[in-house]
């Protein structure tokens, strides 16, 4: 791993230690409000897809639509990041997302399967932001805490992101109140997370940690920044460093094997999860006998399975801040194996038990759990392997490389449980991580490079 830049040191100051508290207490914040407004797109989505298009094949196509729009939008957020701070970037994205969850409404009102595809599309604008969070919340750590911080800010997500799979009872009742279908209320409720969540960012990111971090950084000696920026607000533009883009970003991932591991360990984990958990609702209404259309006059089954994704994001979240800590101590590298070897033991579990409801909740914990401990400790991981300055574009490039790997798991998730069954999507998974396991083993074996220069 390529040692920590001297301007690493600002974080050490006392006005830097201020405003890294204060992101801390207001991201955290954010995060709360914000994670529900993917947990009725994950526990709906699938069930949805096949009652409004008419077609199971097609069960995938909402969580789908949803990790593309995370993709989509990972680099261009990261580039606004870069140019405006993370305070707009991570506004703008949850405004897309609530208007997103507005698309989700009019999708179950007027049965239009585009339309829920357009708006699952936007929604992942503020998955994306959710992902993003988590950098953020790194740009003025000190370096021995990193995972720590992040971890905090990964785990704030719990509360909504658990509380979301489970918004189909009070959304029942909202529904009832405003006369719109049964399934329309729970978007209401995540929507209005999503509008909390962005009033609290643009309202309390302030001082914006990514731009006070610029400005410390040119006004300190032997630090990588650019020069003199802009007089004006503390949190006013700073020009853009090492470019924006794909090719950006790829540029320099590639120039450091650590950081290619790291990339590789949560885009591989993400892939996977997404792609196991996405099929899971479905998996179990067939294990209930139901039908789509037969789900309305079946809410236990529902509630049943936003009961069992609130343990699957539980498992996500809820340990993260533990799992930062053991980063801190022992080394992301080895916290990233052990949560890939988590998920190979989730994907056998529910490959070999997938009858036994018991033994597929107890499977999609330890994916959460695994999926924690790869992504906690794969982000600190990337953070660390690179200089400050190039930092933020290798994060957006992460977190759309993770988003798009996602999309491709969920699209091919479907096809492939209609093949194989879901021991089968289990089995493909557990290939997948075991891949990934081997790559980023090798890369961690490799030589460090010289952190890339623009």
């Amino acid at each position: 791993m390529a040692p920590d830049s001297p301007a690493d040191d600002i974080a050490l100051l006392p006005h830097a230690r201020a405003a890294q508290r204060r992101a801390v207490r207001v991201l955290g914040t954010a995060q709360v409000f914000s994670g529900l407004g993917n947990g009725a797109t994950l526990s709906l989505g699938s069930i949805l897809a096949v009652d409004l298009s008419g077609a199971e094949a097609n069960a995938g196509f909402v969580n789908t639509a949803m990790t593309l729009g995370s993709a989509a939008v990972s680099i261009p957020l990261s580039t606004l990041a870069v140019r405006r701070g993370r305070r707009v970037a991570l506004g703008i994205g949850l405004a897309a997302g609530l208007l997103g969850q507005t698309l989700m409404v009019a999708a179950v009102v007027t049965r239009f399967f585009p339309i829920l595809l357009l708006g699952a599309f936007l929604v992942g604008f503020g998955a994306a932001v959710n992902l993003q969070a988590r950098f953020a919340v790194t740009d003025l750590s000190e370096p021995q805490h990193r995972g720590r911080d992040l971890s905090v800010v990964v785990w704030a997500v719990t509360v909504g992101a658990v509380l979301g799979p489970n918004m189909v009872g009070p959304g029942a009742v909202v529904s009832d109140w405003l006369g719109l279908p049964v399934h329309a209320g729970p978007f209401l409720i995540s929507g209005a997370g999503m509008a909390v969540g962005a009033a609290i960012i643009l309202a309390g990111l302030r001082p914006d940690p990514l731009v006070l971090r610029r400005r410390l950084e040119d006004a300190a000696p032997g630090t990588d920044g650019p020069g003199p920026t802009p007089a004006g607000r503390p949190d006013g533009p700073v020009p853009l460093r090492s470019g924006a883009g794909w090719a950006a970003g790829w540029r320099i991932v590639r120039a450091q094997p650590t950081a290619l591991a790291a990339v590789l360990t949560v885009t591989g984990a993400h892939a996977v999860m997404v792609g196991l958990m996405s099929m899971t609702p479905l998996h179990l209404q067939h294990e209930a006998g139901l039908s789509s259309s037969d789900l309305g006059q079946h809410p236990d089954t529902v509630v049943l399975i936003g009961f069992t994704l609130s343990l699957h994001v539980a498992g996500m979240y809820a340990l993260s801040p533990v799992i930062g800590m053991l980063s801190d101590r022992f080394g992301p590298a080895r916290v990233a194996g052990a949560g890939m070897t988590t998920l190979v033991a989730a994907a056998a579990l529910t490959g070999i038990f997938p009858h036994q409801h018991l033994a597929v909740v107890a499977g999609l914990v330890l994916l959460g759990l695994g999926w924690s401990a790869a992504t906690v400790a794969g982000s600190t991981l990337l953070v660390a392997a690179l200089r400050p300055a190039d930092r933020v574009p290798a994060q957006g490039f992460s977190d759309a490389v993770m988003s798009l790997a996602a999309a491709v798991s969920s699209l091919a998730a479907g096809p492939i449980m209609g093949g194989l069954g879901f021991p089968g999507l289990s089995a493909a998974l557990a290939g997948v991580v075991v891949l990934c396991g081997i790559g980023v083993a090798a890369l961690l074996r490799a030589p460090a490079a010289v952190p890339p220069r623009g």
